[in-house]
C-alpha cells in the first residue's frame, strides 16, 4: 500500500480527510519500508529516528482524536511492535505498524478500511 493511500486511509478513519486527500505530503523516511526497518538494527541513530517518528505518529493520532487516545507507549514498546509488524509482512512498510498501533492501542481496535 502507498504511502499517500495508507494515510488517506487513517484520516477517513479517524473523520478527517482533507479535502483533497492525494495532496496529502507524508513527513516520514525517504524509505519506509520494512528492509530499511531490517537495515536500522545496526544503526543505533537510524532506528531511534524511525521509533521517535512512529511515537510521533501516534501523538499525531491523539491530537486528532482526543477521545480515543494511544497511551503512553515507551520506544521498546513501539520497536517491539514494528519489529513483529515487519516479521509478519516482510514486504510491508514499517510505518503502517504505527497505523495498526493506533488502532489497537486507542481502544477503537478497529482496522482502517476504504
Amino acid at each position: 500500500m502507498g504511502n499517500k493511500l495508507a494515510v488517506g486511509l487513517l484520516l477517513a478513519a479517524m473523520g478527517a480527510v482533507p479535502a483533497v486527500a492525494a495532496d496529502l505530503k507524508i513527513l516520514a523516511f525517504d524509505d519506509n519500508s520494512c528492509a530499511a526497518w531490517k537495515l536500522a538494527a545496526d544503526d543505533p541513530d537510524r532506528r531511534a529516528a524511525q521509533v521517535a517518528w512512529a511515537r510521533g505518529f501516534l501523538s499525531g493520532h491523539n491530537y486528532a482524536n482526543q477521545k480515543q487516545q494511544v497511551t503512553d507507549v515507551s520506544a521498546g514498546t513501539v520497536e517491539r511492535n514494528i519489529e513483529q509488524y515487519c516479521r509478519k509482512n516482510p514486504q510491508g512498510l514499517f510505518i503502517d505498524a504505527a497505523y495498526r498501533m493506533s488502532d489497537s492501542m486507542s481502544g477503537r481496535n478497529a482496522p482502517i478500511r476504504k
